[in-house]
């Protein structure tokens, strides 16, 4: 071990004596050049430092404020005590893919954000301990991909983000023999394809697939439900189903000019700049150009630090309302801003300009005015009349967040009970209104955290589990 601090183990003001630590970072003008991750990890010492900074609250609003509900306080203890591999234990009965979602999870608006230290001092370094506590269970051989005997069992799981991933491996630890069906040609939904690699490396992602692989899990790429995958024949062939498939669709800007070429979705311009397979997809061209990118969410991040690594002339961030009120991860933020990102904020789209060729050369925009706070979520504004003023643009990214996308509702899917919006409306028990066909993420509540994904497949899991024990037992009896 490289360092123990045993003088603050156990002393509820080490918060105070003990500077809150972020994890390292690779300058700016080095990550720039690359698609490589930008953090590094804590060392021991650090992690136990860092550790021993929590409290241990009586009632952890940190807990409460995980959608996992993780027991966070109990391994931050036993990670202040040197404990690693029992902390990591304790931490994989909360998640099972630790390493992925503490690169992607808004702690600042979740974990973080809920400690109890927030205005005395800096929070507790929940995610990055939870990252150190994931690679530390790796180099040291605890990533057991060891199943118990098969069951005889068979369940299917289409869609293979984290809700699908998690249902997936929670079941493979049961026995069951699973097969995970996915419409793209890389597993790891969002993971893989949304998500640029300086963010969250494929390696991190592939090295979880081949532990599911390891535990018997088989996937099907290239598997379109009602194309080449029926889910009449999904129900027909195995016991049980879990239904994890994305469902979001892109919001646009309705604004003169929004047709214009040059004017491109968020994901798929992250996707042709960071996808490890060919796309059936127009070249977008980013050297050399001024890119703006309208929204301030993670995915307006992602493009402008997409653009910035494929050599934009600039990349410009355009959000309507102010810094204090960008839906994007704190530190999303900050890593655009080292990197070169431009900001100009409070201005809101009216017009997208162009030339004879209808190809894109600029944004007309309007001043805005922030009201006052009189219900939960974005401020208000209102346009400050004869504010207008233009930016050039040679390519307009929109990363205006998703909306829901409404499950397919004929053929045998006509079965399902969906929402006003299209969504599976499940029980529970996560189980839709067919016996034996389960549901969650996004097709349920719409778009989400990578998060609620997870908790939606890690319950789905539990209860096909005793749906399926029950099933058996009452045809043995």
């Amino acid at each position: 071990m490289s360092g123990t601090v045993p003088q603050y183990t156990n002393s509820k003001y080490a918060w105070r004596e003990l500077a809150h630590k972020g994890l390292p970072k690779r300058s700016a003008s080095e990550r720039v050049a690359d698609f490589l991750e930008i953090y590094g990890l804590y060392d021991e010492a650090t992690a136990r430092e860092q550790a021993s900074r929590c409290i241990q609250c009586p009632n952890p609003s940190c807990v409460t404020g995980c959608p996992l509900c993780n027991p966070i306080p109990e391994w931050m203890r036993l990670t202040a005590e040197g404990r690693f591999l029992d902390a990591a234990t304790v931490l994989g009965t909360a998640t099972n893919m630790a390493e992925i979602c503490a690169r992607l999870c808004p702690t600042d608006r979740l974990c973080e954000g809920s400690c109890i230290l927030n205005g005395v001092s800096e929070p507790v370094s929940i995610g990055a301990i939870e990252q150190f506590l994931a690679e530390y269970a790796f180099a040291h051989g605890q990533a057991d991909a060891s199943t118990p005997p098969p069951n005889g069992l068979r369940v299917a799981v289409v869609g293979s983000g984290p809700g699908g991933l998690a249902c997936a491996d929670e079941l493979a630890r049961r026995g069951y023999a699973i097969t995970v069906f996915d419409s793209t040609l890389v597993p790891g939904g969002l993971f893989v394809n949304g998500t640029p690699a300086f963010r969250v490396e494929r390696s991190i992602v592939q090295r979880r697939i081949e532990i599911l692989q390891k535990r018997g899990v088989t996937f099907r790429l290239g598997a379109k439900l009602e194309e080449n995958l029926s889910f009449g024949e999904l129900r027909s062939e195995f016991q049980a189903v879990f239904l994890g498939f994305d469902s979001r669709q892109a919001r646009s800007l309705n604004v003169p000019g929004a047709n214009l070429q040059g004017v491109v979705q968020a994901l798929p311009f992250i996707l042709q700049k960071t996808t490890p397979v060919p796309l059936e997809l127009p070249p977008i061209e980013v050297a050399g150009k001024r890119v703006l990118v309208v929204g301030a969410g993670d995915s307006a991040m992602d493009c402008l630090r997409t653009a910035i690594r494929c050599g934009a002339r600039e990349a410009v961030c355009v959000y309507r309302r102010d810094e204090a009120d960008m839906p994007c991860n704190r530190h999303e933020y900050e890593n655009a801003c080292e990197e070169g990102a431009r900001f100009v904020l409070q201005a809101a789209p009216v017009a997208m300009l162009g030339n004879e060729q209808r190809q894109v050369t600029g944004l007309r925009l309007v001043r805005t005015e922030l009201g006052l706070m009189d219900f939960p979520g974005p401020r208000p504004f209102l346009v400050q009349a004869g504010s207008e003023f233009e930016l050039p643009a040679d390519l307009i990214v929109l990363a205006l967040g998703f909306d829901p996308f409404p499950c397919p509702h004929s053929g045998d899917f006509s079965d399902l009970a969906v929402s006003d919006w299209g969504g599976i409306i499940v029980d529970s028990n996560q189980m839709t209104s067919i016996p034996g066909v389960f549901a969650g993420g996004d097709i349920v509540r719409g778009p989400s955290l990578v998060l609620h994904a997870v908790r939606d497949g890690r319950r789905a899991a539990a209860q096909i589990h005793n749906y399926l024990s029950a099933r058996k037992k009452a045809e043995t009896a």
